[in-house]
């Protein structure tokens, strides 16, 4: 009996160590590639540090600094929340539209499907803006087809009424990742909930607002708070089209754009690691509102609500 209880215990034992060993990269991992860089920044934003003498301790200073005196950091979070706040929305509503079309049971699917999330994959990357920033500018693709139709088109990416406008629908561009979510959303909705509903004289827009909406507002949660937390850190097509400076006008001085000046620019590596944090918890606070707001609009197949 005791012979038996120690194999058995032998044999728990070889077990765990074999998942142990299986989570060791995972674990080195995140210790060195995440938790330890980001307690490195927590200090280096509490020092003076140009990434030439060794770090000085300052306390809260830069933290300081920045919430009292720093009116290009107030400008680029302002720009960055304007971004977030139309480019979210707008990219979501078009992703959610295009999966409704996909999901009428065209023929070749699979081919439009990825075709649409092409774009989700090159959508971010410095060659597609600097693409982007030939098609709209002042002599670009789209004054010259503007120009066939007699309009005169602005310089779009030169004027920093525009730019701004330009970049979130680059952005929109990018909508292929949120399709392919709510694509899969739809195909688990129930057929029969749509005969029901129209045996009952339910029209289409209100079986969406009735059926499809609720039924999907899980995925709509997924594909809003990865929305959020991607469009916060908005860096390349703000470095690309702005000249790496932010202009014109600081109209493309995003936040993570402003942090790399100050870091890499500035040579303030403690100034940027403070801004980095504040970001952190911005990006928390906004994802924690969606969070407990969700117990409001999201629905889950067991009939109740969304827990924050």
């Amino acid at each position: 009996m005791q012979h038996s209880h120690q194999s058995r215990k032998s044999s728990l034992w070889r077990q765990d160590r074999t998942a142990y060993l299986f989570l060791l990269p995972w674990l080195i991992g995140f210790f060195c590639l995440t938790l330890g860089p980001m307690l490195g920044s927590l200090y280096l934003s509490m020092t003076k540090f140009n990434l030439l003498t060794p770090p000085r301790w300052i306390g809260t200073d830069n933290y300081v600094e920045i919430f009292k005196g720093d009116a290009s950091f107030v400008h680029s979070l302002a720009l960055t929340f304007q971004y977030v706040f139309l480019s979210v929305p707008i990219r979501l509503a078009f992703a959610l539209l295009v999966a409704l079309v996909l999901n009428k049971g065209i023929r070749a699917l699979g081919i439009y499907r990825t075709v649409y999330y092409i774009p989700s994959l090159l959508g971010g990357s410095v060659a597609i803006a600097i693409v982007w920033r030939k098609i709209f500018d002042g002599d670009g693709l789209l004054n010259h087809f503007l120009s066939l139709l007699d309009i005169q088109g602005p310089a779009w990416i030169a004027n920093p009424n525009y730019v701004l406008h330009t970049i979130v629908t680059l952005s929109v561009w990018q909508f292929g990742s949120a399709m392919v979510i709510f694509l899969a959303g739809l195909k688990q909705v129930p057929a029969d909930l749509y005969e029901a509903a129209q045996v009952d004289g339910a029209g289409k827009v209100k079986q969406f607002f009735k059926i499809t909406l609720p039924l999907l507002s899980p995925v709509l949660f997924f594909n809003l708070v990865m929305s959020i937390i991607n469009s916060f850190q908005v860096f390349t097509p703000g470095f690309m089209i702005g000249d790496g400076r932010g202009g014109p006008l600081d109209s493309t001085l995003f936040y993570t754009l402003y942090l790399y000046l100050k870091g890499f620019s500035f040579f303030d590596m403690g100034y940027a690691s403070a801004l980095a944090w504040i970001m952190l918890v911005i990006i928390a606070a906004f994802t924690a509102i969606v969070f407990v707001t969700s117990k409001y609009w999201v629905f889950y197949g067991d009939g109740k609500e969304g827990r924050g």
